[in-house]
């Protein structure tokens, strides 16, 4: 990195905190700290939302994960606009007029003190988690590729979110997150168009996106029915928009976005204007990420892209086996471009018969590439099985150091950092309101002021700030960071989505029946997950169906051992 570099990156980030500090300093009451006085608009809210689940894991595992599998993990959005509606027909209207603080509030007064408790314990456990993990992203990344000390990244970025988060509580993540939502897609709109002026002169966009085609990293839509598989049409409209219902109708962190809002009408605007730019910003990013992987057609690329996983397997005693294979990756590479430059040619002919030869012909190399890339997997593993061998966190931010001018390396590593922030900012904000609202202040005995309760708030979010850090510092990176949080999310979000359910529209379900059914369906839930059942997406769906259904079940054995049938 330049010294640019760093002066963007520094700069981007002192400003940040030092804005969220200054213009959200002296909350005086729970209202304005945990709320931020009720007056937010709706682009606020809006663009809120959208930082708290854009977290640099978005910005770095999804051009990866284009770059492997292509554009398919953009039907995982699909449910989203549908539950966006939802929510502001039924979740945002019902929170508004019982003027609750947080989402397990309303809980308490429909069933009873113990579901209130459950659903906030489910919520701190996941949330907890996942802070840590939106922490450890990005810095176990950064210190595999720029060689920084893992442990100081993981502190440097929960201490620079719990400065602001602390001091400013909601208004200062809401402030926030409008800075960081234009520094992070700014940075990603300036990345495409260099990334298209990187291209050979005669590859177009369109042309560059017919090769795309070729390649297979344009199939958008999966209409097959299998509930094993990751990323299909049904499994986003149905398991999608569960998770979606869940994520955004129940985890305090999104909710309390839009309790922020001055009028409900403020925060419904702010949720379409979420459900509406979602999908688009998300086939935004894995269209750069497609984007790179042909680029990544004409240009040398690494076998892996981890450099912690290329510096084991080259200092163990398979070095020579991997050499062999990077030796294969080169003449793969070379047989590539001149598949894709025949290809390119027969384009500009409208040879067809010659276009379908050359597809054919790229689509048997793409193939032998993936086989290629396993097989060093399969070394790496062996030399270290500690390493993480699945690079797909890795490829953007390898492109970015060794591909992009000066400046704007800076500028998107500031991006990643906004990112991890933005994110972090709104789970410690949310889990430290949970925690004091729902647990402290619920079960605390005697009165206290607004002041007690507010130092209360930020007692607890620097504590979990704090635990968030610690995480990160003893986390392992999972298969792909991106699907860790939502497999995370999966195993808890449909049985908190049931009980909300339950308490809109099935009145006659009380809370013993509710509180035993979400207990053995998280279990059960936990086991299905653990022996791979199904695909996490699944997961929401079932747990939601299953709470309804074992609730249901218990609450009509309640009443008929009160009221057993009179024999004739």
């Amino acid at each position: 990195m330049a010294a640019i570099d760093w002066i963007i990156l520094v700069g981007t980030l002192i400003f940040i905190v030092g804005y969220g500090v200054w213009r959200t300093k002296g909350s005086k009451n729970v209202t304005d700290y945990v709320l931020g006085g009720h007056d937010a608009k709706w682009w606020t809210i809006g663009l809120s939302v959208m930082a708290t689940q854009a977290s640099a894991i978005t910005f770095l595992s999804t051009p990866g994960q284009a770059f492997h599998d292509g554009m398919g993990f953009v039907q995982f959005y699909f449910g989203l606009p549908l539950a966006m509606i939802i929510i502001c027909l039924v979740f945002v209207p019902i929170y508004h007029r019982l003027n609750v603080y947080t989402a397990y509030e309303f809980l308490e007064n429909r069933f009873d003190l113990k579901t209130r408790t459950l659903a906030a314990l489910l919520f701190l456990i996941q949330r907890g988690l996942a802070a840590g993990i939106t922490i450890f992203a990005p810095s176990i990344i950064l210190s595999a590729v720029l060689g920084w000390d893992l442990r100081t990244l993981n502190i440097l970025i929960g201490i620079l979110v719990i400065i602001y988060t602390v001091s400013g509580g909601t208004r200062a993540v809401s402030v926030t997150h409008k800075q960081q939502m234009f520094i992070i897609m700014t940075g990603m709109f300036i990345a495409f168009f260099f990334i298209l002026g990187y291209l050979p002169e005669d590859i177009t966009f369109s042309k560059a996106l017919k090769i795309a085609g070729a390649s297979d990293k344009l199939n958008i839509l999966d209409f097959s029915v299998n509930t094993t598989s990751r990323y299909t049409f049904w499994s986003g409209i149905t398991g999608g928009l569960f998770l979606a219902l869940a994520y955004f109708g129940t985890d305090q962190s999104q909710v309390q976005r839009y309790l922020s809002g001055k009028t409900v009408r403020e925060s419904q605007l702010g949720l379409i204007f979420n459900g509406l730019l979602k999908i688009p910003m998300q086939f935004f990013i894995l269209l750069v990420g497609v984007m790179v992987f042909i680029f990544f057609q004409f240009n040398h690329s690494p076998l892996n892209f981890n450099p912690a996983a290329t510096s084991a397997i080259m200092e163990s005693s398979y070095s020579e086996d991997y050499k062999i294979l990077e030796e294969e990756h080169l003449v793969l590479e070379s047989e590539k471009r001149m598949a894709q430059n025949k290809f390119s040619g027969a384009l500009d002919l409208k040879e067809y018969d010659a276009i379908e030869d050359a597809k054919q012909h790229i689509v048997s190399i793409n193939n032998k590439d993936k086989e290629n890339r396993k097989a060093a997997q399969a070394l790496i593993s062996m030399a270290d099985d500690s390493v993480e061998t699945n690079d797909k966190d890795y490829v953007f931010i390898h492109f970015i150091l060794n591909f992009l001018p000066k400046g704007l390396i800076g500028l998107l590593l500031a991006v990643i950092l906004s990112a991890a922030m933005s994110s972090t900012a709104s789970e410690l904000n949310a889990l430290g309101t949970v925690t004091s609202l729902d647990l402290y202040k619920r079960n605390k005995k005697g009165e206290f002021t607004q002041a007690h309760y507010v130092k209360a708030s930020k007692l607890f979010t620097l504590m979990w700030g704090a635990i968030a850090i610690a995480i990160a510092c003893v986390a392992n990176l999972f298969d792909n960071l991106i699907q860790l949080v939502n497999i995370i999310g999966s195993i808890f979000y449909g049985n908190v989505l049931g009980i909300f359910l339950i308490a809109f529209f099935l009145k006659f379900i009380k809370g013993n029946a509710v509180f035993v059914a979400a207990l053995i369906t998280q279990c059960i839930v936990i086991i299905g997950w653990s022996y791979d059942w199904m695909s996490y997406l699944w997961l929401n769906a079932f747990g939601c169906c299953l709470i309804i259904v074992l609730a249901t079940i218990l609450e009509g054995f309640d009443r008929l051992l009160k009221n057993p049938p009179i024999e004739a």
